[in-house]
């Protein structure tokens, strides 16, 4: 059997760190086709790319990456699809903008779901001993200060990027906040006032269609401003950042970047049960996706911002026809998935003590509500929400901190109340008591290519991340509908 293969061209003349990436995907996907799985999705017409390089440094072909190339993950293969052509790796997101050899790429990658994964950092410290554009000290260690003067001592400085893919974030408290820093446990004797250390999950640069909030605080979203307005300036701050860019970016540099971002679709499109994704009737994988209608405001729960429509907790349909399905083997894992799929959408529990629902005036500050995962998962077949909207579901809190994470106390000026948190989240931008420890929630498809989960990586793997559900909100899941859940979450 023939494999159908298509050809990413990449310049050879790449040194360092980029290079030996492209020869590594280049050898995971050699021996991808050449293993059982991957002939037998070549029976099924996928198609399987193969990254072939050029030592001909002058040709004039962009270097790009076929749509639908397929990246393993521990439950099958996600692919990614471009609206507007081939994933041009010429684009500006791949090049080093700043003075530190940093590019959007350097935490953004088409192999790991367009974020960054533990496995992933670990295999580029492992082939530069820590030197890869990853490893810098601004936000890739634990402290500015950190030692980084021999692999051991930069295998330390990095632990929290090695361990749990999170980038150092440093906000310091606003001069018109409403709570002060009255205590700190930093591990890494750095944080204060003027820069507390946040560790965070780069979010993925794709499927950026279906975005309400810019950036896990929302910083990076601006009232009556465009998605495409917030991504550009998010571009801009991140070289400036990130990247170390003493200067801001052209309008040319930043519409290039926003305008290949938006045009990605990411999604699970092989399951390692439940097998193609699209079979049998199903819409899964980046092409669904890339037709899927949104807007803001669309299904939200006060009502559809467009249409007349109510809220429909029906957000996902993407495996209907697998419903019902008997058997064991395939049809058995695609019926797990479609019930998994119900689970999410109907499943009722109890919510309460969450911060931007049961105190928030806009609803009505109910001290509880019943609702299902799309209550707050509210878009259609993306699942993120669909207006800006913040919350604290106390995965910050002092009581779920580890030894590894920095523990800071604030307290309000006028009541005196105290708090204990690992992240004030968006707190910090609007200086808000009410707001601390509240975050937003982030797009759903493709997660399988992508743990840790939550903000700061606290959720090893989607069991972990349905165990917390599971205990946090008191919902009773037995084993299969555990079970049923994960399988439908492996698939997005």
């Amino acid at each position: 059997m023939f494999i159908h293969s298509s050809l990413i061209a990449l310049r050879l003349e790449q040194k360092g760190p980029e290079k030996w990436r492209w020869q590594m995907i280049l050898q995971r996907l050699k021996s991808f086709t050449m293993s059982k799985r991957g002939v037998r999705l070549a029976r099924f017409g996928l198609i399987i790319a193969i990254i072939t390089t050029f030592a001909n440094t002058s040709t004039s072909s962009p270097p790009i990456a076929p749509d639908n190339t397929p990246f393993a993950n521990s439950s099958g293969f996600a692919a990614t699809l471009n609206i507007n052509g081939s994933i041009d790796l010429s684009n500006e997101f791949f090049q080093s903008l700043g003075t530190n050899s940093r590019s959007c790429s350097s935490c953004h990658r088409i192999e790991e779901g367009w974020t960054i994964t533990p496995e992933g950092v670990q295999a580029r410290f492992d082939a530069t001993q820590g030197t890869d554009p990853i490893f810098r000290l601004n936000d890739g260690s634990n402290s500015p200060n950190a030692d980084v003067a021999t692999v051991e001592a930069r295998r330390s400085a990095y632990s929290m990027l090695l361990n749990k893919g999170l980038i150092r974030v440093g906000i310091g408290i606003p001069d018109n906040a409403e709570f002060e820093l009255i205590g700190v446990d930093d591990p890494y004797e750095f944080a204060n006032a003027a820069e507390l250390s946040l560790f965070r999950r780069p979010l993925p640069s794709t499927n950026l269609k279906f975005l309400s909030t810019v950036m896990w605080d929302g910083r990076e979203t601006f009232t009556a401003e465009t998605i495409h307005f917030d991504l550009s300036h998010q571009a801009n701050g991140a070289t400036q950042g990130h990247a170390q860019a003493p200067d801001p970016l052209t309008d040319a540099q930043r519409e290039s970047i926003v305008n290949f971002e938006i045009g990605l679709f990411t999604a699970q499109l092989h399951d390692n049960n439940a097998k193609s994704l699209i079979g049998e009737g199903a819409k899964g994988g980046p092409k669904s996706l890339s037709f899927q209608d949104f807007y803001i405001g669309i299904n939200d729960l006060f009502g559809d911002s467009v249409t007349p429509k109510p809220f429909n907790p029906i957000v996902f349909n993407i495996y209907d026809r697998w419903k019902g399905l008997h058997g064991g083997g395939i049809n058995g894992a695609r019926a797990a998935v479609a019930r998994g799929q119900d689970l999410f959408n109907s499943k009722l529990f109890r919510i309460s003590d969450v911060s931007g629902i049961n105190d928030e005036a806009l609803f009505g500050s109910p001290s509880a509500v019943d609702g299902t995962c799309t209550t707050c998962h509210d878009t259609p077949n993306s699942g993120n929400h669909s207006v800006a909207a913040p919350l604290n579901i106390g995965i910050a809190d002092g009581s779920r901190r580890t030894p590894d994470m920095p523990l800071y106390t604030l307290r309000n000026k006028d009541t005196g109340a105290t708090v204990q948190t690992t992240d004030p989240g968006r707190a910090l931008i609007t200086g808000e008591w009410k707001d601390i420890g509240r975050f937003k929630g982030p797009v759903l498809r493709g997660l399988a290519a992508r743990a840790p989960y939550f903000h700061n990586g606290s959720a090893k793997d989607l069991q972990a991340v349905v165990e917390f559900y599971d205990l946090r909100f008191g919902i009773g899941f037995t084993q299969q509908e555990t079970d049923d859940l994960i399988a439908f979450l492996r698939t997005l």
